[in-house]
């Protein structure tokens, strides 16, 4: 029997403002058969703008940029600033363009 060797990528940015780290995320949840994204620290910001492989394109909240990809588990970890109306929101709007939020 063999073990599925295990890897930790961590994505950290250097400062305050869109670092392109979302769309770092959400490609290596989409090629690297992550199983779990979590967002660490901070709040609901402007946007990650990410763009899926099929050309969708999504400004990302609070959600990790995971969420796009039905095989990831994502996780709001308790470094997070949650407004729990904005959450609200943003699901519902994801869900409105079919992205399915169960493993969120």
């Amino acid at each position: 029997m063999s073990q599925k060797e295990a890897s930790i990528i961590a994505v950290v940015g250097a400062k305050w403002g869109d670092e392109g780290k979302g769309k770092v995320v959400n490609w290596l949840a989409e090629r690297q058969g992550t199983d779990l994204v979590v967002r660490s620290q901070g709040g609901p910001n402007a946007g990650h703008s990410v763009v899926t492989d099929n050309g969708e394109e999504y400004a990302l909240h609070g959600i990790p940029s995971g969420i796009l990809n039905p095989d990831v588990k994502n996780l709001i970890a308790a470094g997070c600033l949650v407004n729990p109306a904005t959450l609200i929101k943003e699901i519902a709007g994801l869900e409105a363009r079919g992205v399915n939020v169960s493993n969120l």
